[in-house]
């Protein structure tokens, strides 16, 4: 058990209206710090080994110090909890598509992972990943350890993790070593090993769009799938999906989750979102490809997917997260651009699904008159939901939180 103890993307120019609805199963919003004095940004959910939410996010002092810290969210009540830092990642990044985050092994063993600055004269964006681990539920924690052990690569980016059903961590991220000569980056795949190192790193996918998060999951049978935007003949930025059956050692083919065909030369920033629920595989991403803003599919088998629907038809609806409840239904948040008198602000929005895809309802998480970005959820221990995200307040960000009601 462990201790009770993120880069704000620019307005759209393009605005869209949204359905207000607010929710009488909604909880009080609360910030994971009183402290008023510093910004905090980048909330990830995770859960630790007794299915407790753990959410991590960056903590900034001023524009050079940052650090990566976690909180364990209590169940019972809504109080702001108590937060612990990780030393070993001062100086993180903090980037909402390339979230650092916290995830927890079943022995209890913490692996962080963030990344850092890395410009170089040929990619003045580029950036590396390092993690830390902690084997006594968060008291002490390593020093920082590169996640590539190439020298060779100077730019990482985009990466994600998962449990497996092994207990080790598996780790996704977009490299800039290439074999093929071809624009855009590589995605390695590695695995925790002896002393929880990721160790074996490869490539399992080339010609990946370098600039939108990844999405690493693994389902009920033990599968470990991959989502990721593509960069396919050339010019066309879609979505794709592989599977491995075999415990990470052969991955599938890309195939695309929808036929989008968007032809873009340029960095959209926003990644694929995946779950899972007795229907099968649910996927929620943006495109501008046969329409534009946030979609949704599912697939039964991995192999085919539904055709594409609307979750918000708004061409500024981006960053898209989905999960699925105990129950079966799927719940996707994204954040817009909304207008506000004459203003442009940036809203959260949730919707729900049932367990076969149909739409449920649409509700507003964040008002019209505020500025809010890059939402997570998961569900907690009695059925409820938590979303997270940062608000822009002047010159600071804060990481607000709220528990959902299913009902």
């Amino acid at each position: 058990m462990i201790k009770p103890t993120c880069f704000i993307a620019a307005l759209a120019l393009v605005i869209g209206g949204c359905r207000q609805s607010p929710d009488r199963n909604m909880a009080e919003v609360l910030p994971i710090t009183t402290d008023t004095t510093i910004s905090s940004s980048c909330p990830f959910l995770s859960k630790d080994n007794n299915g407790g939410l753990v959410m991590s996010w960056v903590k900034e002092n001023n524009d050079t110090d940052a650090i990566l810290c976690y909180s364990v969210l209590n169940e019972e009540d809504n109080n702001v909890p108590q937060t612990y830092e990780i030393p070993a990642s001062r100086g993180v990044h903090p980037h909402g598509e390339n979230l650092p985050k916290v995830v927890c092994k079943p022995d209890g063993t913490l692996i962080a992972m963030w990344g850092i600055r890395n410009p170089k004269p040929n990619n003045k964006y580029s950036g590396l990943v390092s993690y830390a681990v902690s084997k006594n539920g968060g008291n002490d924690w390593s020093e920082a350890v590169p996640l590539a052990s190439d020298t060779a690569s100077y730019d990482q980016r985009y990466f994600d993790m998962e449990v497996l059903p092994s207990g080790e961590v598996a780790a996704i991220w977009l490299d800039s070593r290439l074999k093929s000569g071809k624009e855009g980056s590589t995605l390695f795949y590695a695995v925790t090993g002896a002393d929880n190192r990721f160790a074996a790193e490869r490539p399992i996918a080339e010609s990946c769009c370098p600039c939108c998060r990844t999405d690493l999951f693994v389902d009920g049978k033990g599968n470990i799938h991959a989502a990721f935007r593509d960069i396919i003949q050339d010019s066309i930025r879609d979505m794709v999906h592989m599977v491995s059956t075999d415990q990470g050692k052969t991955f599938s083919s890309a195939e695309r989750i929808s036929v989008d065909n968007w032809a873009v030369d340029g960095c959209p920033h926003t990644g694929p979102a995946m779950a899972e629920n007795k229907s099968g595989l649910h996927f929620a991403w943006y495109t501008m490809g046969s329409g534009n803003g946030v979609f949704y599919n599912r697939s039964a088998d991995g192999k085919s997917f539904s055709v594409k629907e609307n979750v918000s038809s708004q061409p500024t609806a981006k960053h898209p997260q989905i999960t699925t409840t105990s129950s079966g239904d799927i719940l996707i948040a994204w954040d817009q651009v909304v207008k506000h008198g004459e203003l442009s602000n940036n809203m959260i929005l949730l919707q729900r699904r049932s367990p076969e895809g149909k739409t449920m309802s649409t509700d507003t998480i964040t008002s019209a008159s505020e500025v809010a970005y890059f939402p997570v959820l998961k569900e907690r221990k009695d059925g409820s939901v938590l979303v997270a995200y940062t608000l822009q307040k002047g010159e600071k960000n804060t990481v607000y939180y709220r528990k959902f009601a299913l009902k």
